[in-house]
C-alpha cells in the first residue's frame, strides 16, 4: 500500500497576515488609528496617576523637592520602560509580527526547545496571562470612576451619583460587546486626538506660567527625592507606575498596526502630550498657596480646566476612559482565544462580530466574568483613589515577567554579548523590580485582589494543560495504528456512499469515535477522513502549509490542517480548498464524527485530585469541537468515550 503525502496551498481562512496593512495605508495613518485603538489605557492616567501619588496611602509635601521629585520620577519612568524597553526594544521582538506575552513565549520556546529554562519561560508566561485578567477587571473600573468622579470638580452636589453613574456605564460598556466594535471604533482615533490635544493645551498653559517646573527633566531631583526621603520615595513608586500602567498593551498590539505606526503615534504624539500634562499639573500645584495647593491635589487634572471648561472636559474624559476600557475587555478576548487556540483553555463559545474583520471576536463567558468582577469592584471600594491601591500590581508583576522573558530573548534568541545583556537586563530589573517591590505594599489595601485572580486563573490554564496532556497520553496508549485497523476494517464493514471526517487530537492511530462507529454501526463511508487540527507556536501559519494529507489507500486519508494561534480554526472553509484527497467535499454528503470524552475517577491518578475534578468540570462545561471548528450543526455526529487519568 502506498502512501503520499500532499500540501496545498489554500486561500487563507482568516486571521490578519503581519504586515497585510494595504499598500495604501501609510504608516501616518496607521498611527492615527493606534492613537484611538492602543493609547487608551496609558492615555487615561493623567487623570489619577499624579493625584495618587500625593493622596494616596502615603501622602506626600506639596514642596518644591517632592514635587519635582515625583515629576522626575514619571519621566524617567516612561522613557526607560515604555520609551525604551517596550517601543524601542520589546517591538523588535514580534513573532512573525505579533507581540504580547503569549507571542513571545511561543518566539522563545521554539528556540530553547524543552530545556529548563524553556519550561520556566512558558510558566512565566502563562503567569503573565493570568495576571492580565485581574488587570482586565481592574482598569475598567478605575478608568471610568475616576473620570466620573471629575463630576464633583463641577459641582459638589454630584458626589452621591458618581458610583451609579459608573455603574450604569460599565455594564452597558459589556452590554454593547455582543454587537461588536465596528462601528463605535471610527469614533475612537477623533475622540481620542482631541483628548490627547486637551491634554497638551492645558499642561502647555500651566508650564507658560510656571517654566520652572521643566526643572524636572534632570534625574537629579528624582535621586534627590531618594537621598531625602528613602522609604517614602520608595512608596511613591507605587503611585508613580499608574503613569506607564498600558506600556504592555503596546506591545501586545504591535500585530494590529505595525511597530513603525506604534513608534511614530507615541514619541510623536502620545508622549509629548501625556508629559505636557504631568508637568501642567504639577506647575498649577507649585503656583499656588499651600491651603489652595492642598485642594487642588485632591483632583488636579480637571482643575486645570477653567470652570466654564471643566464639564466639557469631565465628559471628554469619560469617553477615553470609555475606549481604554473597551481596549482592555477586546484584549481579554484576544488573549483568551490564544490560550485556547495553545492549549490553556478550553474550548469557548466565539462569535464574531464582523464579517470583514476576523480579529473582532465576543467571548460571552469570559464578558460576563469581567462584567461581575467589574461591577463587584466599584461597589467594594467605591471610589479611585481606593482601586489605585489595588491597580499596580498586575501590571508590574507582567512587566516584571517581561523583563525576565526579554533577558532569556538576548541570550538564547538574538544571541547578545554578556557584556551587553547584562548592564541593560539590570536597568531594567532595577526600574521593574523596584515597581512591583513598592506595589507589594498594597496588597493589604486591596492588592491582593489582582493576586488572588492571577492565582485562579493561573491554576485553572496550567490544570487544563496538564490534563488535557495526561488525557492524550491514556488515549494514545490504547490507540490501534490506523494502517492496521485500514487492513483489517476494508473487508469487515459495509462500505457506503458519501464522505465521513472522524476528528482526532492526535496525528497517530485511530480516533475512538471511529472504533465505536465500526463497532456499533459496522458501516464505513467510501471516503473515510482521520482529521487532525494542530496550533503551531506562531500566530500564522504560510497558507501552502496549511493542509497536508496521506493517502492510506482503500479510501483512507489521514489529513492534518495547521493553524497559528491567532488564526480561526474553520475546518469547512479549510476543506473548500483541497483537492487530490478522493475528490472535493461535498459539505451535504460529509458527516462529521467526533468524540466527547468522560474522565473515570482512576485508583492511581496522575494529577491531585482536587485538580482532576477541576479539570473534569473544565472538560464538561468546555463548547463543543463542533462550534469550535464551525461544523455545520446537520452535519455531526458524537459518540461518548470514558478515560483515566
Amino acid at each position: 500500500m502506498s502512501e503520499t503525502s500532499v500540501s496545498q496551498d489554500p486561500v487563507p481562512s482568516g486571521g490578519r497576515q503581519a504586515g497585510a496593512h494595504g499598500a495604501s495605508s501609510s504608516k501616518a495613518a496607521l498611527a492615527v488609528g493606534a492613537i484611538g485603538v492602543v493609547f487608551g489605557d496609558i492615555g487615561t492616567s493623567p487623570i489619577y496617576a499624579f493625584r495618587e501619588t500625593f493622596v494616596g496611602p502615603h501622602p506626600l509635601a506639596l514642596d518644591t523637592l517632592h514635587l519635582l521629585g515625583v515629576l522626575s520620577l514619571i519621566f524617567w519612568s516612561m522613557t526607560i520602560i515604555v520609551s525604551i524597553q517596550y517601543v524601542t526594544i520589546m517591538m523588535r521582538a514580534d513573532n512573525k509580527g505579533q507581540g504580547g506575552t503569549l507571542a513571545l513565549v511561543a518566539l522563545i520556546s521554539g528556540r530553547v526547545g524543552r530545556t529548563g529554562y524553556g519550561w520556566v519561560a512558558v510558566m512565566l508566561g502563562v503567569f503573565a496571562t493570568a495576571l492580565f485578567y485581574g488587570d482586565s477587571m481592574i482598569t475598567p473600573a478605575i478608568s471610568v470612576l475616576s473620570a466620573v468622579e471629575g463630576l464633583t470638580t463641577v459641582e459638589d452636589s454630584f458626589e452621591p451619583f458618581v458610583v451609579p453613574i459608573a455603574l450604569v456605564l460599565l455594564i452597558g460598556l459589556f452590554l454593547l460587546q455582543r454587537r461588536g466594535t465596528a462601528k463605535v471604533g471610527r469614533l475612537f482615533a477623533p475622540v481620542m486626538l482631541v483628548y490627547f490635544s486637551v491634554l497638551a493645551i492645558l499642561g502647555l498653559i500651566q508650564i507658560v506660567q510656571n517654566p520652572g517646573v521643566l526643572a524636572a527633566l534632570n534625574p537629579w531631583y528624582a535621586v534627590q527625592f531618594f537621598l531625602t526621603d528613602k522609604l517614602l520615595a520608595f512608596l511613591a513608586l507605587g503611585s508613580v507606575v499608574l503613569a506607564v500602567t498600558g506600556a504592555e498593551a503596546l506591545y501586545a498590539d504591535m500585530g494590529h498596526f505595525g511597530r513603525g505606526a506604534l513608534r511614530i503615534g507615541w514619541f510623536g504624539f502620545v508622549m509629548p502630550c501625556l508629559l505636557l500634562n504631568y508637568f501642567g499639573q504639577a506647575a498649577m500645584i507649585m503656583g499656588l498657596e499651600a491651603a489652595a495647593a492642598a485642594d487642588a491635589i485632591r483632583n488636579p487634572f480637571f482643575l486645570m480646566a477653567p470652570d466654564a471648561y471643566r464639564l466639557p472636559l469631565v465628559l471628554l474624559a469619560t469617553c477615553a476612559t470609555f475606549i481604554a476600557s473597551q481596549a482592555v475587555i477586546t484584549g481579554a478576548f484576544s488573549v483568551t482565544h490564544q490560550a485556547i487556540q495553545l492549549g490553556y483553555v478550553p474550548r469557548l463559545s466565539i462569535l464574531h462580530t464582523s464579517e470583514t474583520e476576523h480579529g473582532q471576536i465576543y467571548i460571552p463567558f469570559v464578558n460576563w466574568v469581567l462584567m461581575i468582577a467589574v461591577i463587584l469592584l466599584v461597589l467594594t471600594f467605591r471610589n479611585s483613589s481606593n482601586l489605585a491601591s489595588a491597580y499596580g500590581i498586575a501590571v508590574t508583576g507582567a512587566m516584571l515577567i517581561d523583563t525576565c522573558l526579554m533577558a532569556v530573548l538576548f541570550i538564547a534568541v538574538w544571541r547578545w554579548k554578556m557584556w551587553i545583556v547584562i548592564p541593560a537586563a539590570a536597568l531594567f530589573f532595577v526600574f521593574d523590580g523596584a515597581f512591583f517591590g513598592a506595589n507589594l505594599t498594597k496588597v493589604p489595601d486591596g492588592g491582593w485582589f489582582p493576586l488572588l485572580v492571577g492565582a485562579i486563573a493561573f491554576t485553572f490554564l496550567t490544570t487544563w494543560s496538564r490534563g488535557r496532556k495526561l488525557m492524550r497520553e491514556r488515549m494514545s496508549e490504547v490507540a490501534l495504528p490506523i494502517e492496521i485497523f485500514a487492513k483489517s476494517a476494508k473487508n469487515s464493514a459495509i462500505r457506503v456512499p458519501g464522505t465521513a471526517i472522524f476528528m482526532a487530537s492526535s496525528t497517530a492511530g485511530v480516533p475512538s469515535a471511529l472504533l465505536h462507529n465500526i463497532k456499533h454501526n459496522r458501516v464505513l463511508h467510501e471516503r473515510v477522513v482521520i482529521l487532525t487540527v494542530e496550533i503551531a507556536e506562531e500566530p500564522y501559519v504560510d497558507p501552502e502549509r496549511r493542509i497536508e494529507f496521506h493517502d492510506l489507500g482503500d479510501g483512507f486519508y489521514r489529513m492534518v490542517l495547521h493553524y497559528g494561534f491567532m488564526e480561526e480554526t474553520d475546518v469547512p472553509a479549510a476543506l473548500k480548498q483541497v483537492n487530490g484527497c478522493g475528490g472535493a467535499f461535498d459539505m451535504m454528503n460529509t458527516s462529521f464524527f467526533l468524540s466527547r470524552q468522560t474522565l473515570l475517577p482512576s485508583k492511581n491518578p496522575s494529577m491531585m485530585i482536587w485538580r482532576e475534578k477541576i479539570f473534569s468540570w473544565m472538560l464538561r462545561n468546555a463548547a463543543t469541537a463542533m462550534e469550535f471548528f464551525r461544523l455545520p450543526t446537520n452535519r455531526v455526529v458524537e459518540l461518548g468515550s470514558q478515560v483515566e487519568i
